[in-house]
This record gives C-alpha cells, structure tokens and sequence, in this order.
C-alpha cells in the first residue's frame, strides 16, 4: 500500500521580495510623474500624438466607442470596482479568522483612493479637448482614475486568492479577467479622449505601487489567526 504524496509547505513569503518590488514601483511612478509635472516635451509629443490618432479612430467609429462608453462607465467603472471591493470585504469579515484581512482590504482600497484625489489635485494636469469630443470626464487628468482603481482592485484581489490557493483553473481565468480590465480600460480612458496615454500609465504604476505597499504590510503584521493556505498554484 503506497502512501499518498504530501505537498511540502509553501515557502513563507519573502518580505525583501516585496520591498524590492515597491521600490521600484515608487521609483518608476516618481519619474513620470516628475516628467508630467514638468511637461517634459518628448512626454507631451508622445501625449498628443497617441491622442489625436485615437480621437480620430473614435470618431470615425462609433459604434466601437458607444461599446467603450459602456464598459468604462458601467463594468470598470471604479465604483463597480469598489462595489465587488464591497462584497470581498463582508465576506470576509463574516467570516471570523479573516476580520483582520478586511480590514486591510478595506484600507488600502481606500489609501489608493486618497493618493489618487491627492495626486490630481497636487499636479492638477488638464484632459484633452476636442472640438467634437465623443466622451467627457471631470478633475484633473492625472494619474487616470479608471486604471488606478482597477489595478488597486485587481492586484488586491488576485494577491488573495493566490496566498489563500485556489485551482489552479480558477487562478488563470481570474488573471485572465484582471489583466483584461485593468488593460481594457486604460485603452477606453484614451479611446475616449478623457485622457492621456500617460495618465494611464501612471494610473497603472501608482495603483500597482499601493497593491506591492499594502502587501509588504500584510506580511509584516499578520496575525497568527490567519494561517496561510497550502497553495495550489504557481505564480
């Protein structure tokens, strides 16, 4: 009778990892933002470039920017995305070993909202205009709302369902659908002509700065109540 094969236990984290990975984020999202603040001219070229070839593809089809409309103001809307943000939060809040995490979740959601007004405010970047504009927005352009929140949202909850292990079927499908829509809407934020090609690049950056953050401090003060899961999964 042959014994069935144990998994050996995962690997505990690597905090050095983490904080490798934050640093470079901060020093990727410092750059650009520098570059914008400054109105760096080869940026600004790149900018305008990208956005009058986008806005003219945009009014030449409409049905395609209709479809994009859609998306970014009703699927990956950021308040969709707090909405489901919302939902992961009280289930793991009814669910006593987990308060901790929803706590966190909650919390860096939130900060990610913070240091995106925060930043708007401080750069106070104006979006393109058009003379025959297909879409509108409000604030400042930078960092794009839209894609920090679904990066924010997106890595969060993948970074979850990895450290809790999931099939692995299920970790593809739902990185799949992550990358999918932080990606799809940064697109339709240009499609659009509410923002600059690097407003959403830096809305990428700065959310996937918050995710490696908030990481790097769940790492440093979970608690012993939460015990991390055998993974099924590869990263």
């Amino acid at each position: 009778m042959h014994n069935a094969p144990v998994e050996p236990p995962p690997r505990p984290p690597d905090p050095r990892a983490t904080i490798r990975v934050t640093l470079v984020l901060a020093g990727c999202s410092l750059t650009l933002l520098v570059l914008v603040a400054l109105e760096w001219r080869p940026l600004v070229a790149l900018d305008d470039g990208i956005a009058r070839t986008t806005h003219r593809w945009a009014v030449q089809d409409p049905n395609l920017t209709q479809a994009c409309r859609i998306l970014t103001d009703w699927v990956w809307d950021p308040n969709t995305m707090r909405l489901l943000v919302g939902a992961v939060v009280i289930w793991l809040a009814w669910r006593r070993s987990t308060r901790w995490t929803a706590g966190w979740l909650l919390a860096a959601v939130a900060l990610g909202t913070v240091v995106q007004q925060s930043l708007k405010a401080a750069v106070g970047r104006a979006r393109p205009v058009w003379p025959d504009p297909v879409d509108s927005a409000h604030y400042a352009a930078f960092p794009s709302g839209h894609a920090m929140t679904a990066t924010v949202v997106c890595g969060l909850l993948l970074w979850l369902l990895h450290r809790h292990g999931v099939d692995r079927a299920l970790w593809r499908a739902a990185l799949a659908l992550a990358l999918v829509s932080v990606i799809g809407v940064g697109l339709t934020r240009v499609w659009l002509g509410v923002h600059w090609f690097t407003d959403v690049v830096g809305g990428w950056l700065v959310g996937a700065l918050v995710v490696a953050a908030a990481v790097t401090v769940h790492q440093r003060v979970e608690t012993p109540a939460e015990p991390q899961r055998n993974p099924r999964i590869t990263a």
